[in-house]
């Protein structure tokens, strides 16, 4: 039985200790654990996509309740919740999630009327697949390096270069594309573009394989024209309508990895509890609690974290450097609690689709998407620097 005495935490209002029970109930019942192999994966994320939309969790990754979703703003702690939940039981579950939220979250923050009465209820029934388009083959991590253009021409942009890294890739309905505007140098000059899968000269140019199966590709625009309409918030603003959104985003990255962490020492548990060894259980002898006793602390210590950068920015406080220490703590002790769990398995812990080994695949890329562990410590010091020169100069 998993530990749920986090739910009592302040952070928490009753309602999301009610949501995170109904959606593990969910989760029991609809996602067996079968395997996703990397053949029928585009087939079973849109299948998850349409499960998660008819039954309503796909309400809380949209805002606006005339627009599908299931209140005006985003619930950061209820998000959180959501991915969680689902990583413990199905990391493609929590990627199907995932990416409807991210995909739709620059409309749901920044978009104009009529753009969120045209994507976010499809998005929130799970019509229609969406995706986040913004790291490109020589600029992931520094976005101000990108160099995928949209020119000005008259009511439209004409849209050239490539995306890479992109998750849904090749199945999305639709991409939110940051390129290069021109207003001002640097990450001052870019802005967002949202870009139906069928604009003519729009291309998937590869599908990337990875070590947890998901639909990943490299994107090709070659002129296309994007009416400018379909700009998000103002031009050049493009940075700031990402950064936003993954300020919400990354706080839930944390939370994934939590959820496949507690999976992780759930499994370790019940194996360690079963397996006997030299006359005795395996989770006798003391190297084994000790490394027990290691993963529930650090899973709890992350979990604060998380929670924290969840319930501030539901507050309607700045988080970019709470979010970012969430991310990176929860990550790396996701991937050493996993790791330590496979340990404890032996050889049964490398044999394929076994529960940890999944695990194993699943958690790495977390310690590198939507900023990898070393991109947000550079964001925690240079916000500390950053409030240390302000208070500096008010003394």
């Amino acid at each position: 039985m998993p530990d749920k005495t986090y739910l009592d935490w302040p952070f928490f209002a009753p309602h999301h200790a009610a949501l995170e029970a109904a959606l593990d109930a969910w989760s029991q019942q609809h996602l067996a654990h079968a395997p996703h192999d990397r053949a029928g994966v585009d087939g079973a994320c849109r299948q998850l996509v349409r499960q998660l939309g008819e039954s309503g969790w796909l309400r809380h990754a949209v805002a606006g309740v005339a627009h599908g979703g299931h209140a005006d703003a985003i619930d950061t702690r209820a998000i959180c919740l959501i991915r969680e939940t689902l990583a413990r039981h199905d990391g493609l579950a929590d990627f199907a999630f995932a990416m409807q939220g991210l995909g739709a979250g620059a409309i749901s923050l920044h978009g104009s009327e009529d753009q969120r009465s045209r994507y976010l209820p499809r998005v929130a029934s799970g019509a229609a697949i969406a995706a986040f388009a913004l790291s490109e083959p020589q600029a992931g991590s520094d976005v101000a390096a990108m160099q995928c253009a949209a020119t000005p021409d008259g009511e439209h942009y004409v849209l050239d270069g490539e995306k890479t890294w992109i998750s849904n890739g090749g199945i999305a309905d639709f991409y939110v594309v940051f390129a290069r505007t021109g207003e001002q140098p640097g990450a001052r000059g870019i802005s967002a573009l949202i870009v139906d899968a069928d604009t003519p000269g729009f291309e998937i140019a590869e599908r990337i394989d990875v070590i947890a199966p998901h639909p990943l590709a490299r994107l090709r625009f070659n002129r296309c024209r994007i009416p400018a309409a379909q700009r998000i918030g103002a031009a050049g603003q493009g940075f700031k309508v990402a950064m936003s959104t993954l300020d919400v985003f990354r706080t839930s990255v944390a939370a994934a990895a939590l959820g496949f962490a507690r999976r992780a020492l759930d499994e370790a548990l019940a194996h360690t509890t079963q397996r006997s060894m030299f006359g005795q259980m395996l989770s006798d002898f003391q190297l084994t609690q000790a490394k027990l006793a290691d993963m529930a602390t650090g899973i709890d210590a992350a979990a604060l974290l998380t929670y924290r950068a969840a319930w501030q920015r539901d507050c309607g406080r700045k988080v970019t450097r709470e979010a970012a220490m969430a991310k990176l703590t929860a990550t790396e002790t996701a991937q050493q609690v996993i790791d330590a769990a496979l340990q404890m398995f032996g050889g049964l812990g490398v044999v394929s689709e076994q529960p940890v080994e999944s695990l194993y695949r699943e958690i790495r890329a977390l310690r590198i998407y939507e900023g990898a562990t070393e991109v947000q410590q550079l964001i925690i010091a240079r916000e500390l620097l950053r409030e240390a020169a302000s208070a500096k100069g008010e003394a």
